[in-house]
């Protein structure tokens, strides 16, 4: 069984080429120490995180109890795989990109993080309790959320279709390809929502369904790909890219936008109308504007994911067809 930390083990992330080298159809690399020279990020619990500075008018946006309470509540999740969210080599400290920019956020309204892991259906639970501030957790903006949710976008979202090296010519540009395959996906998430929709458009052609399979830790799918129970796992595109390069036993056979029809992306989480959100989209606007975000992205090779600029609210993924 793969263990927390031997998913993290690999302790150097080597940047250049790790996260854009194993596009679709590419092979990928047994052992990223090998890719190409680039910085190098330890994936062990001391970060040292990229870290801004309090913004006052910014800060005046957040609701008085929050401010007089001093810290953010941030959900997160910590069993998908680097560079998103994930445990450091200590087993039990959550790091990746998701806890950086969360961190950003915090220090730009004059808050202290406090991070609060969850399973992913515990965050929503947490989110909707308001127990959690904010969610980070590589969460898409979909139709369906934005009637409980505000969200505050901060990155693009990417999804892969990652499917064993051997599986030769065999490239997903649409719901066609993946008729009558076994897929995996993680329950709840977006990436479902297109997966069932695209097998209901195989259905209606008259072309086979997707037997759907669900895997809710990165370790289960991995196992799941390496024995060839699944053709593929679609999930995250930076996750896939990740193991891809760590492995050396899989390939990306197919990418697309995790908002379907739509750009997707990627958003910071609350409670609808807990009065947080503008705070929250300001920050995000702030450290944009400084740079501290282009670093921070830069640090886990996820600059082809940034955004201009933070948005409340915007279009999302459109419900499942029925």
């Amino acid at each position: 069984m793969i263990t927390r930390t031997a998913a993290a083990a690999t302790a150097v992330l080597v940047m250049a080429g790790l996260l854009s080298g194993c596009g679709p159809g590419a092979t990928g690399t047994a052992d990223p120490v090998a890719a190409p020279a680039g910085s190098r990020i330890d994936l062990g619990p001391d970060q040292h995180r990229i870290r801004a500075a309090k913004v006052a008018a910014i800060a005046a946006e957040v609701p008085a109890a929050v401010r007089a309470r001093g810290t953010l509540v941030i959900g997160g999740t910590a069993d998908t795989a680097p560079p998103l969210s994930f445990y450091a080599t200590d087993d039990k400290t959550p790091i990746g990109v998701e806890y950086d920019i969360a961190t950003l956020v915090a220090d730009t309204l004059g808050l202290r993080p406090r991070f609060e892991v969850a399973s992913w259906e515990q965050l929503f639970v947490g989110l909707d309790s308001g127990a959690y501030d904010a969610g980070f957790a590589n969460i898409t903006v979909t139709e369906e959320r934005k009637e409980r949710y505000d969200f505050a976008t901060y990155r693009l979202d990417e999804l892969a279709f990652e499917a064993p090296k051997d599986a030769a010519g065999w490239k997903v540009t649409g719901p066609k390809d993946v008729a009558g395959k076994t897929i995996a996906v993680s329950s709840g998430t977006n990436q479902e929502k297109i997966l069932l929709d695209w097998s209901a458009k195989d259905v209606k052609a008259g072309l086979k369904p997707v037997d759907v399979r669900y895997y809710q830790r990165a370790s289960d799918y991995y196992l799941a790909l390496q024995s060839h129970r699944i053709d593929a796992y679609l999930g995250p595109d930076p996750t896939a890219a990740y193991h891809c390069a760590v492995s050396g036993r899989t390939r990306i056979v197919g990418t697309l936008s995790g908002g379907g029809s739509l750009t997707g992306k990627i958003a910071a989480t609350t409670r609808k109308g807990d009065g947080l959100v503008k705070a929250y989209a300001d920050a995000i606007n702030e450290v944009i504007r400084n740079g501290d975000y282009a670093k921070v992205l830069a640090r886990w090779g996820l600059s082809a994911e940034a955004v201009p600029r933070s948005e409340i609210n915007p279009p999302g993924l459109p419900r499942t067809s029925q």
